[in-house]
């Protein structure tokens, strides 16, 4: 299987499979070309396909990461920072090679769209980094949309026997904005419009929505850390002032934070701080705690939307 691109030292393979048997017989080939170059190498994919890997691999599993992508990459938006670029910042003078399955055919829909946007911004975390990060999708499970996406988040595809060609339709940038979806207000949701001297008060106000919906006391712990963050950033860089809703949807608790300000910067809340870095990780932060972060942004403003299990 070659996943020689065109683009430079980062390679970004979508791998199209439509049985057990493929998707075996293409990843362990990627993992041993991976060794036998003295690659550093990681898998990250959901729990059952981690079993067909390492039955694949046999006793061949010495030096491999192993992650279960639905515990790592539940909140689609922490792994980059946290298993992508965590392995790879691991080895700075190494060319890593990982497989990385952030969609599955259990996803939901409000999931999706922050799904799609992580593998689209995986091009632009990793632009001249000397890694491979191979991406493998069930076309015999997923819907026609979530193909159509891969074929534009991944400069290379690769069929289930191997075969290997450039997209034409890669346009990764015109998927992040496709999926910059406006969130639209809740109307049963608990509101709390707040300025800098009700920092204390929305944080209290937050906590015990959640705790009335049900959320459980170390849930919300996560929640003061990232209201507090979100709030915070609201009035430092927001306009001085925001809005916080809660409510609860489908088994979660749901908090969203809206402000005047505008991110500019697509990899916000997903480029590990550098080394001595002072601020700068609040966003981060929130993905780090949250099962999952809707965000949209335009000129009008900001909203951060974060989902808690409950």
């Amino acid at each position: 299987m070659s996943t020689t691109t065109a683009h430079g030292p980062f390679a970004h393979p979508a791998l199209f499979y439509r049985s057990r048997h493929e998707y075996t017989q293409q990843t362990v080939a990627f993992l041993r070309e991976g060794k036998a170059n003295g690659e550093p190498v990681a898998v990250a994919v959901p729990g059952p396909n981690l079993e067909l890997i390492k039955n694949g691999l046999g006793g061949d599993t010495d030096g491999i990461a192993f992650f279960d992508m639905t515990e790592a990459g539940r909140n689609p938006g922490r792994i980059i920072p946290k298993v992508l670029r965590g392995f790879a910042d691991a080895h700075p003078t190494e060319r890593v090679r990982i497989i990385g399955e952030p969609i599955w055919a259990g996803r939901s829909a409000v999931e999706y769209p922050a799904c799609a946007q992580h593998e689209a911004l995986i091009n632009a975390a990793f632009d001249g980094r000397a890694a491979t990060i191979l991406c493998p999708y069930d076309e015999s499970r997923l819907d026609g949309t979530v193909i159509a996406d891969a074929r534009m988040t991944h400069p290379t595809l690769i069929s289930g026997d191997g075969r290997a060609e450039i997209s034409d339709a890669y346009d990764w940038e015109a998927v992040v904005a496709r999926y910059n979806e406006a969130l639209p207000s809740v109307p049963d949701a608990a509101v709390f419009s707040y300025g800098g001297d009700d920092l204390p008060a929305v944080r209290r106000f937050a906590l015990t929505q959640a705790a009335g919906l049900g959320l459980g006391r170390e849930r919300l712990m996560d929640v003061e850390l990232a209201v507090a963050e979100l709030t915070t950033n609201s009035v430092v860089h927001g306009g001085g002032r925001g809005t916080l809703a809660a409510w609860a949807e489908q088994g979660q608790v749901v908090i969203e934070v809206r402000d005047a300000g505008r991110l500019t910067d697509p990899l916000a809340g997903r480029r590990p701080p550098e080394r001595g870095q002072i601020g700068g990780r609040g966003l981060m932060l929130v993905h780090y705690v949250s099962d999952l972060v809707r965000l949209h942004t335009a000129e009008a403003g900001t909203a951060v939307r974060f989902y808690l299990s409950l």
